[in-house]
Parts: C-alpha cells; sequence; structure tokens
C-alpha cells in the first residue's frame, strides 16, 4: 500500500495527524519515505545543493576548518563530522582544501551522520570506505574529543508543529482527510504554549512554526561543545530573526509541488529557525557567534579571489565560474536567504564571524 494510503488510513482510524507526523512519514517512512528511497540531488534531480552548484563552497568551508582547529590548539585527535551529507561532495571538496594542511588530516576522525541507506552507498562511492566512519545520530559519533562539524541543509529536514492565529485564538494545523478522500489541511486543538512576547501580536491567519528537533539539535550540539569543545557550522535557508509564516514546502524535479500531492515523492523542507537553535544551544552551555548570510560568510573567506583564481587557471570557465560566484553570493539568488550560523566552545573566536 502506498504512503498516501497508509496515511489516509491511519488518519481515519486514529485522527488527525501534525504537520510533524506527516513531515516525518514523507521523509523517513521505512517503506516509502522519500530519504529512505529516492533522494534525487543535483541538475537531473530535485533540488541542488551549494555543494554541487560549485566547488568553491566546499573548498572554503574546508580551509574555514583548518583556521579553526588551529585556533584550537592543533588538537589530536578530532571528530570531523558532517550532519546530512548528501552524496558526499561537500566532504570530499573539504579534505581535497584541507590538504594544504597534512596535520589536520593526520589528527582527524571522519564522521558521516546520514540515516539513508542510497545517500550512504552514494558517499562510500565517492570518500571511499578507508577512514570514513558512518553513524545515524550524532549521539552515536564517540565523545571525549573536540568537535569541528558542518551542517548544510540538515536543519531544513527537522520538522516542525505549525499553529494558526483564528478568531478565537491560537490552533494547531493540522493534516486530516477532506470529504472527498483526499488529504487536507484542518485546524486542531489549541496551542499547548503561549506565543513567545518578542513575536507581539499576530493577524488572523498568520502561521507559527515551532521545531522541537530543530531545537533538540542545538541542545545536543550546544551540550558536546560545552564538554569536549569545537565549534559547529549550521548553513541553511532561514530566518535569523523570530517571525511568522508558513514555510513547508515541496520540491519536485526544482519546481514547487503541493506537500499533500503525493507523500514520500518529493522533498519535504521549512526554514530553519536559527534564533531557536542558537538559543538552545546557549542555554546548554556554549555559545554562538552573530548569523551571518552565506553571501556575508563566503565573501569573508576570500571566494572572490577563489573565483578569480580559478577562472585564471580555466579561462574557458571563467563564464561559469561568475555565474557558481553569482549563484552563491547574490542576494536574489542563494547569498540572503540562506545564512550561516557558528556554535562554539566557551572563549572561541571562530574566523570569519569576529565583528
Amino acid at each position: 500500500m502506498a504512503l498516501r494510503d497508509r496515511l489516509i488510513a491511519q488518519i481515519r482510524a486514529s485522527g488527525p495527524i501534525t504537520v510533524a507526523q506527516y513531515m516525518t512519514a514523507c521523509l523517513h517512512d521505512p517503506q516509502d519515505g522519500y530519504y529512505t528511497t529516492r533522494p534525487a540531488l543535483g541538475a537531473d534531480g530535485d533540488f541542488i545543493t551549494a555543494p554541487l552548484v560549485s566547488q568553491m563552497f566546499g573548498e572554503l568551508i574546508g580551509l574555514w576548518l583548518v583556521e579553526t582547529w588551529a585556533a584550537l590548539g592543533r588538537p589530536a585527535p578530532f571528530r570531523l563530522v558532517e550532519m546530512g551529507p548528501g552524496d558526499g561532495t561537500l566532504k570530499s571538496d573539504i579534505l581535497r582544501a584541507a590538504r594544504l594542511a597534512p596535520d589536520f588530516l593526520a589528527a582527524a576522525e571522519l564522521w558521516l551522520v546520514e540515516i539513508s541507506e542510497p545517500l550512504r552507498a552514494r558517499q562510500a562511492a565517492r570518500l571511499g570506505q578507508d577512514r570514513t566512519r558512518w553513524a545515524g545520530s550524532l549521539a552515536e559519533v564517540p565523545q571525549g574529543a573536540p568537535l569541528l562539524l558542518v551542517a548544510n541543509e540538515l536543519l531544513d529536514c527537522l520538522p516542525p508543529r505549525q499553529f494558526v492565529r483564528t478568531g478565537r485564538g491560537w490552533a494547531e494545523r493540522m493534516i486530516s482527510v477532506s470529504a472527498s478522500g483526499e488529504l487536507d489541511f484542518g485546524l486542531g486543538g489549541a496551542m499547548p504554549f503561549p506565543v513567545p512576547a518578542v513575536l507581539g501580536e499576530a493577524p488572523a491567519g498568520a502561521v507559527l512554526e515551532i521545531s522541537a528537533a530543530q531545537s533538540a539539535l542545538g541542545a545536543e550540539l550546544g551540550d558536546r561543545l560545552a564538554r569536549d569543545g569545537g565549534a559547529a557550522l549550521l548553513i541553511d535557508y532561514g530566518r535569523d530573526a523570530p517571525g511568522f509564516g508558513d514555510t513547508l514546502q515541496a520540491l519536485r524535479r526544482h519546481v514547487k509541488v503541493d506537500p499533500l500531492a503525493e507523500p514520500g515523492q518529493a522533498d519535504l523542507t521549512v526554514h530553519a529557525d536559527f534564533p531557536a537553535v542558537t538559543a538552545a544551544a546557549r542555554a546548554a552551555g556554549c555559545e554562538t557567534a552573530p548569523v551571518l548570510t552565506q553571501g556575508e560568510f563566503l565573501v569573508r573567506l576570500g571566494i572572490g579571489s577563489r573565483a578569480e583564481a580559478l577562472a585564471h587557471a580555466r579561462p574557458d570557465m571563467a563564464e561559469r565560474i561568475e555565474r557558481q560566484l553569482e549563484r552563491l553570493i547574490s542576494p536574489d539568488q542563494m547569498g540572503e536567504l540562506f545564512k550561516v550560523a557558528c556554535l562554539h566552545q566557551p572563549g572561541l573566536a571562530p574566523p570569519a564571524f569576529e565583528s
């Protein structure tokens, strides 16, 4: 039975489900979940990420990691971790750039946190299995050594609950079954906690997203960094200030589609809630740097000079490199919507985030 039919049967038997429950089923159902069975990345897939736009992205992050490792006192060993590593392109580019620092590579224990078996296979094909280790969660990565962690477009896969402002107060947005037998949005019970005061008044119809999963990851990273030391770089599209808005979307072949139309057939995402993630990390004991836009971050790391060097080495590719640069840093492409947060051990001044 297809995931859509199973969800409809479940709702009819037990009642409406939350947006978070629906999104989790669509992405991770063991039989039909998108990441479990058919993740499609790249130009010929459903979506494209920054590492697939240009090698410059991963190379600059690799150099950031080397510089951060030096600022930590060059610990050996340390855990070099990527969460949600896609097809392994970012990790591959990071390691290529890090060849400039052999001591860094010698000290690094390479970990990938990945739950998708199809993606693990693609990562293994790209990176090999001699040094790389896999874990199903951050908790499975051994503790007791400093952590340098990167997560690009991971937060957007961690589901929120949604609440809608009605004339009678806030009610939870639920997934139900319509009279015609289709999956549909509806309203459930009242919000079980107060609206954060920082948000102020909301107009009727406003949507508030609260992701316990995103906050939990922030807290887990904050606790780990406070105890073991190190830094984590979180890169995603989302908000850097509290706000309202329905950001649930489904992408298939680079086109937005109805999130309820074909469960498990498209990639479902929401905006990262950086204020909630960084607040949870600080509450757990680490420190956080001011959130930057992706454009600011890459410019501070010298992406302009790197693009010039690549164009000089490959003049036949100069126009393509310029287009890649624009896509990564231009405000009307990835430069503004995508944000970069750095969580770090107390007292560290992470490169590129200094005021």
